[in-house]
């Protein structure tokens, strides 16, 4: 027996083959990056409803179809036998239409050889089509080193295959255990006793299935623990020769009184024998770990996808093909040390800090290193704080419904409300949570206005439910943070929080809503959070509303420099991008607000009278004192907030650029920096091109053509490194 992760193993073996695999026909890196696979890219709107749980691989027939995208899986091992045989389990995001409602995927070689393929359906698009699923293929023969590249092609379905049992490890000497040793005694949870119960299903097919479990820890005499869980996800491969269990503790049970933070020593059993242990762990209130450890032999396998083809399904951004990850930060990433509880991996730990850093942007720059080069230790670092995620006191479960709390059943809840506004008016019940019942102190700072964007990528590329439930957990913490009578209670509006706050809000809403699967309680959750968001800015903002004006900015929280007069321009590019990034997702309802806030980033760079210069700058005045109307050009905006000694000059001119030390053509704010001010504008622009927003080409035209930009940079982080599509 030996400790495995499977989503943090080896990884590290020769990738050479895997990419060349992967690249295929194309003729380099960047071309193949450019144009994917499938063709072009249309978004569809969110799906309200469609497949569930189980599988519809097994019974496909294996006449070839539409090549929709390919995979390369990779024996990590540096040494070995050849395994007979192998299971690669992977997440695979769909671009509308590829999968149509009614068909299902095959797996081939390129030699043309059918691999078995097991296809479980998560989340679709509105028209049916496939959005998301999990997919399991059986490859045989696999050496160590070795990649094998695999075609994934549309197929019609033949009938439900017959799925295997979790019940059939109740007969092999397979079990998983916790102990949590405390001052008051060792509590235990066990999932072998549940095994026939067949849990919550996750995967449900011929080649694996998966269940989640949930398991109190209770001690010798019977005594329950007030707030510490256990919860166990058990997946078990054909032939019952090998299982990957996810061990996993909490302590967040919203509404048990008194909690707080416990110490223990905490040991891990597998088939009746410790595989980990973790003594004096501090665990603190409102988080979560997890292990993820092995029964049997399971090879560790890495599996590749391709990077064009995901941003052609918009459920990442288009990020610039010419951005090769920087081998130095892939070489640091290699020696970081295995994951341990109650750490968070890459991210500040004090999240509210101030200035540039990686952990900021539609997806963070280690998240965008993965997706871009799909390098396996690119892959370490974005899983390794994928696991930290859970270390951050933002998690609140229901006890009454085992899931998230939801504001559909306590919309007075709130993290930092004062106690009165947290009675419902209506039944006089407190919604409040309990107060601490001793430590609750945490290392780690959580702060919405800077909260990356942890687990939604992981969990696009793995599938695994752990991830899921923390992109519905950090989802639900970006409404809980504000006071329920400005979130209008149970609506979960976002717009009483400063405007990056805003962004990444309405980013975390939208990626659980989109990707959340189908048959999950929590999917017309968050569906409808974003809608009402959308519905509340669109008041605000669109056709008259009382905020609406000329220069497309977002107005609640950011009028706030200058006695004022100023705002952050950069934020309000954020926000842009987060609308972008909804309107790429399928939430056609963001488009006119997209349209509306293109107008910020487009006028900065090619509005009348304006300096493409000084689009960049920290801050601009937008009226003359903190009580006077807006301006309604650029221009105003322009002559109140340029420099004094700049005022006059010809744009872009020598003159202008010795006035500011700047180059000629050197935008302000940090040009060559990948986290400089242009780099936050990047983003807005390109989601203003794609919007076909008045002016937007021709802005990027001269934004793109700048001759200081951060090309060095965005190989060690490119969050921002987003361009038209």
């Amino acid at each position: 027996m030996r400790r495995f992760v499977p989503t943090l193993s080896i990884f590290l073996g020769t990738i050479a083959t895997a990419a060349a695999a992967l690249l295929g026909a194309c003729s380099s890196e960047a071309e193949c990056r450019t144009c994917g696979v499938g063709g072009t890219h249309e978004m569809d709107p969110i799906a309200s409803g469609g497949a569930g749980a189980g599988g519809s691989g097994g019974g496909a027939t294996s006449e070839p179809g539409q090549t929709v995208t390919r995979v390369v899986v990779h024996d990590a091992r540096t040494s070995g036998a050849v395994q007979a045989e192998a299971y690669a389990t992977f997440g695979q995001a769909f671009r509308r239409g590829d999968v149509p409602k009614g068909a299902t995927l095959v797996a081939h070689t390129s030699a043309g050889d059918v691999v078995p393929l097991q296809v479980d359906a998560k989340a679709t698009f509105a028209d049916g089509s496939l959005r998301h699923a999990v997919l399991t293929a059986k490859v045989a023969n696999l050496s160590a080193g070795a990649s094998v590249a695999l075609d994934l092609i549309t197929a019609a379905t033949s009938g439900a295959p017959t799925p295997i049992k979790l019940s059939t490890l109740a007969g092999t000497d397979f079990d998983a255990e916790v102990r949590l040793t405390l001052p008051d005694g060792t509590y235990t949870a066990s999932v072998k006793p549940l095994l026939g119960s067949g849990g919550s299903p996750w995967l449900e097919g011929p080649l694996a299935t998966e269940a989640a479990f949930s398991v109190p820890l209770e001690s010798a005499e019977g005594k329950v623990h007030p707030h510490l869980h256990a919860r166990f996800n058990v997946r078990m491969y054909a032939g019952a020769k090998s299982a990957r269990v996810d061990f996993i503790v909490e302590n967040d049970w919203a509404y048990a009184v008194g909690p707080r933070n416990y110490t223990y020593d905490a040991a891990l059993w597998v088939g009746g024998k410790p595989v980990y242990t973790k003594e004096d762990l501090v665990h603190t209130v409102r988080a979560r770990w997890r292990q993820t450890l092995e029964w049997g032999a399971n090879p560790a396998l890495f599996v590749a996808e391709d990077p064009a083809y995901l941003m052609a399904t918009g459920a990442v951004p288009n990020y610039d093909p010419a951005v090769i990850a920087d081998p130095g930060i892939l070489e640091g990433y290699e020696a970081l040390a295995p994951w341990e509880p109650m750490t968070v991996g890459l991210a500040n730990p004090y999240m509210p800090s101030t200035g540039g850093r990686p952990d900021i942007g539609i997806l963070p720059g280690w998240a965008v290193l993965h997706l871009i080069s799909m390098d396996p230790r690119a892959a370490k670092a974005n899983l390794i704080t994928a696991e930290g995620s859970a270390s951050w006191p933002i998690h609140f479960r229901d006890e009454a419904t085992d899931l998230p709390v939801s504001l559909d059943d306590h919309p007075y809840m709130s993290i930092l409300a004062n106690p009165g506004d947290m009675v419902n008016p209506e039944t006089k019940v407190s919604d409040q949570f309990p107060a601490c019942g001793g430590d609750c102190a945490s290392a780690f700072s959580p702060d919405t206005a800077h909260a990356p964007s942890f687990v939604y990528l992981p969990y696009l590329l793995t599938g695994d439910r752990y991830y899921l439930e923390e992109l519905q957990f950090w989802a639900n913490y970006h409404m809980l943070q504000s006071n329920p009578w400005y979130r209008g209670t149970d609506k979960g509006l976002v717009r009483s929080n400063q405007v990056r706050g805003q962004a990444w809000s309405l980013r975390a809403l939208a990626d659980a809503a989109a990707f959340t699967p189908d048959a999950d309680p929590l999917k017309s959750y968050f569906v409808k959070r974003v809608g009402y968001n959308l519905e509340d800015y669109g008041e605000q903002y669109l056709n008259g509303g009382q905020q609406q004006n000329a220069l497309g900015a977002i107005l609640d929280h950011a009028i706030i420099y200058r006695d004022g007069r100023g705002l952050a321009a950069w934020q309000d590019d954020f926000f842009t991008s987060a609308v972008g990034h909804l309107v790429e997702l399928g939430f056609d309802d963001a488009k006119p607000l997209l349209t509306y806030k293109s107008t910020m980033p487009v006028g900065r760079m090619v509005g009348d009278g304006f300096c493409w210069i000084t689009a960049s700058s920290y801050e601009f005045i937008v009226r003359d004192s903190s009580t006077a109307p807006l301006y309604t050009t650029f221009a105003e905006v322009y002559t109140h907030s340029a420099m004094p000694e700049i005022l006059g000059l010809s744009c872009n001119s020598p003159e202008m650029a010795a006035a500011l030390n700047l180059k000629v053509g050197e935008m302000m704010g940090y040009a060559s920096s990948a986290d400089g001010f242009p780099s936050n504008l990047q983003p807005a622009l390109a989601m203003a091109v794609d919007a076909g927003a008045p002016g937007a080409a021709d802005a990027w035209k001269l934004f793109a053509g700048r001759p200081v930009q951060p090309t060095k940079d965005y190989g060690v982080s490119p969050q921002f490194a987003i361009v038209p599509r």
